[in-house]
């Protein structure tokens, strides 16, 4: 499967089956029916509408990368990783969350609370890198640079995700400016973490992280946060840029 291919089946799939759940959902959310996580049609809705990035993902890299389903699950479950790796994880996640330690706070209620929201997260998020950064944004950098990349990335994966909320129907409570800011800077975390360890694993741990650490942040300095992005972009482009470059150099 040539690049420009798998580029527009993973976009007209992935676009295309969550599009399709939104029509759905609007036509019976017209017949009076509920369509959120209280119902089981609601249920269901969501869970076509959000495996769509993982399912043609894994079909975009059986096809075009050529990877049998058993180094995807491997890659998956990768959790044995060098500690550099982990070290990366560590310092993009306390950049991105250090804004709680002016007026905030973590809410956990019990110790097992932060441990099932990881799992439920997995399943509800990590799973989503086998499409952005396993299969859709490599396959971009084949041809274009890091930066444009990651940005169109950001721009597919945003679209992607307001299409998600209105399935779930969530959507009128998102504020969407600090969703985006949010958004970009993940997308420019999970992206350097993929080209400097290139595990899929490490993405999908990541991702359910954010997703957890947003859940129980409450406040907050807002102004830290915007400096902190700021920083998280500069670094992770540098990061990758290095890398790309040191990898052309063993190339050579």
């Amino acid at each position: 499967m040539s690049r420009d291919k798998a580029i527009s089946l993973y976009l007209l799939g992935t676009l295309g089956q969550i599009w399709m759940m939104c029509i759905i959902v609007f036509i019976l959310r017209n017949f009076g029916m509920v369509i959120d996580y209280t119902t089981s049609i609601g249920m269901v809705a969501i869970g076509i509408g959000g495996i769509s990035s993982a399912l043609w993902g894994t079909l975009i890299a059986v096809k075009h990368k050529k990877y049998s389903i058993k180094k995807l699950l491997k890659d998956f479950f990768a959790i044995k990783q060098k500690c550099s790796s982990y070290l990366f994880v560590f310092l993009f996640m306390c950049l991105d969350f250090c804004y709680v330690v002016f007026n905030g706070k973590l809410t956990i209620n019990a110790w097992y609370i932060p441990i099932i929201l990881f799992f439920k997260a997995i399943i509800f998020g990590g799973i989503e890198e086998i499409g952005w950064r396993y299969a859709f944004q490599p396959i971009l950098q084949e041809r274009h640079s890091y930066i444009l990349s990651t940005i169109l990335t950001f721009v597919v994966w945003g679209i992607w995700h307001f299409s998600y909320f209105y399935i779930e129907g969530t959507l009128p409570q998102v504020q969407q400016i600090a969703f985006l800011l949010g958004l970009l800077t993940n997308c420019f975390i999970l992206s350097a973490l993929f080209v400097k360890t290139n595990s899929l694993w490490i993405c999908v741990m990541t991702h359910s992280l954010i997703n957890v650490f947003s859940q129980l942040v409450i406040g907050g300095n807002q102004y830290v946060s915007y400096v902190c992005k700021i920083i998280i972009i500069v670094m992770a482009v540098v990061l990758s840029i290095r890398e790309e470059n040191d990898f052309e150099i063993h190339k050579i």
